[in-house]
């Protein structure tokens, strides 16, 4: 089910204006409303959804920006989703793999070493303990980039069989010169008992967060986000594309090239690379930082097959000579209701980068590319697929290059004293998930009700 929100008239003249109606916007509309404060949403594209969005077509849906699925360690966060979605909610415990020389090993690759080849196993542990000893005797420095922190967490043996690989393949960027400052959190330290336990075939579970999660059971990861809307559909203005934003003594103009906003305050979720180009005056040092920041794009390639799929989540591809697509997910196996009765449900990420041989692959090539390499490796048969498609999102995936923290300075920097405040995955630049894109309008209302 995709949600339409029809452009409604606002008045001229709101509190708040909002630009961007994704997750973060809708969230921020929602809770701004509640409070009393008159407040306008506005989304170019004419339903909201940002990343979230889900297609839905021949009785298949999938999400548009990659398949999501709703956990978070953040307790307040995690209540507030459930809550909006009610009963239309589906339970699911993970069942996550990666394909690692033709076999399925379990998520995390550090909790699924005992199924590695006996060599590479050898490799993995002892350069593990290596790295352990060096690091308890101070021989380890402080790690500089991304590279150096998972040599110095992991070691050399698991870094070369999976980690290095699988991030260089989902980054398109080399891990020697992406920084490691985001690192920390977002992939947990493993503990060093269950590597031993992983290594010699104890069970252990790593990503504990993620082992229990939940998905709509109707309507994709899009069902989120339109019911969170729904208190304030009427303050949401779709095929709204902001072309010029101005402040004056009254505070702000923002402009689609035939009607004007008015507004107190405006507050950005929008992509930093669409926002600047809306504002006079930029300082060349500004737009140059913004020109200089690092995002990859994503190709989605659904397939529907009668019959049924692997009972994975989801599993990742480290291998670039199995495939394009850095992860493969079944979304049929999230709800029992997004896909026709019989049938079931792949969704393959591929990310890719301006210029590169992928973005300038046609949808009809990635199809067949990622049909065929489903089959070569066992996922499904070529004869099974009775329906493709193909979503592109250009703005994907924040990349922490060894420039980044100047560069997103700069840009903050002005924003801040220009009085535009910036929240959300690609108006902060940050590697947001859905959970913390939600913290961080927790975080701002409560700063700046």
């Amino acid at each position: 089910m995709v949600n339409h929100i029809n452009r409604a008239l606002q008045p001229l003249i709101v509190k708040t204006a909002i630009l961007g109606g994704g997750l973060t916007g809708v969230t921020l509309a929602r809770l701004l409303a509640a409070e009393g404060q008159s407040v306008v949403v506005l989304e170019k594209e004419d339903r909201i959804g940002g990343l979230c969005r889900s297609v839905t077509a021949e009785g298949f849906t999938f999400d548009r920006g990659g398949s999501h699925i709703i956990f978070s360690r953040d307790q307040q966060v995690l209540e507030l989703m459930h809550a909006i979605l009610g009963q239309n909610r589906s339970v699911r415990h993970r069942s996550t793999k990666i394909f690692y020389k033709g076999k399925y090993l379990k998520y995390p690759f550090e909790n699924g070493l005992a199924d590695l080849p006996k060599e590479d196993l050898y490799y993995c542990i002892s350069e593990f303990i290596r790295t352990l000893i060096a690091s308890e005797k101070g021989e380890v420095p402080p790690p500089a980039t991304f590279k150096d922190w998972i040599l110095a967490t992991f070691g050399q043996g698991i870094a070369d069989c999976y980690m290095i690989p699988y991030n260089e393949k989902i980054w398109k960027y080399p891990v020697d010169r992406m920084s490691c400052h985001w690192v920390d959190g977002r992939i947990p330290r493993p503990p060093v008992d269950d590597i031993i336990r992983s290594a010699i075939g104890i069970e252990t579970e790593g990503y504990t967060h993620q082992a229990i999660f939940s998905y709509p059971t109707a309507g994709g990861i899009e069902a989120l986000v339109t019911a969170m809307a729904e208190p304030i559909r009427d303050r949401i203005r779709t095929g709204f594309t902001v072309r010029s934003i101005r402040r004056n003594d009254n505070g702000w103009e923002i402009s689609d090239g035939e009607e004007v906003i008015r507004a107190d305050r405006l507050i950005a979720t929008i992509p930093l690379q669409v926002l600047l180009p809306c504002l006079a005056d930029v300082p060349p040092a500004v737009q140059q930082a913004c020109d200089r920041l690092q995002y990859n794009s994503v190709c989605c390639v659904n397939i529907g097959v009668k019959g049924a799929v692997p009972d994975h989540s989801w599993a990742y591809i480290p291998d670039p000579a199995v495939g394009r697509f850095n992860r493969i997910s079944f979304p049929s196996n999230y709800s029992s209701e997004v896909a026709p009765p019989g049938c079931s449900s792949v969704l393959a990420e591929i990310t890719y980068r301006n210029g590169d041989e992928v973005a300038g692959m046609s949808d009809q090539q990635m199809i067949e590319h990622v049909v065929g390499s489903l089959d070569t490796m066992g996922v499904i048969r070529a004869d099974q697929v009775i329906f493709t498609g193909v979503e592109r999102e250009q703005y994907a995936y924040v990349i922490y290059d060894l420039e980044y923290t100047a560069h997103i300075a700069t840009i903050r920097e002005f924003c801040s004293r220009a009085g535009i405040e910036l929240v959300g995955r690609f108006a902060e630049f940050e590697y947001l998930n859905m959970d913390g894109c939600i913290r961080h309008v927790l975080d701002l209302l409560e700063k700046h009700p």
